[in-house]
């Protein structure tokens, strides 16, 4: 059974840092093919893409409101997923969510980023 537990969030001042991380279980980073994303959702709004990588590690995206300050990357052997956030800014706040898509989509829990001074 796939497994996700996201951690990390935190309350944090405008122009800080945070590393987010997603410790996957239930498959295999590097025997499955996978897509790993990260998604938010605002109080009182959608849930919205921040940013993905392949299970390749060739190919990361990132929505346009994160780009030039959000950074996706993996650790293999760890099974875990990261999201490295400088420069924040208030608009970022909001519940943060791992997303795997390997041959069903699963969600963790959330962690929770707040920005503000």
């Amino acid at each position: 059974q796939v497994q996700l537990v996201e951690s990390g969030g935190d309350l944090v001042q405008p122009g800080g840092s945070l590393k987010l991380s997603c410790a996957a279980s239930g498959f295999s980073f590097i025997f499955s093919n996978h897509v790993m994303s990260w998604y938010r959702q605002a109080p009182g709004k959608e849930r919205e893409f921040v940013a993905s990588i392949t299970s390749s590690g060739d190919s990361a995206d990132y929505a346009d409101s994160v780009k030039g300050r959000f950074g996706i990357s993996r650790d293999m052997r760890k099974n875990t997923m990261y999201l490295q956030m400088n420069s924040l800014k208030p608009e970022d706040t909001a519940m943060y969510y791992c997303r795997a898509d390997v041959r069903n989509v699963y969600w963790g829990q959330g962690t929770q980023v707040t920005v503000s001074s």
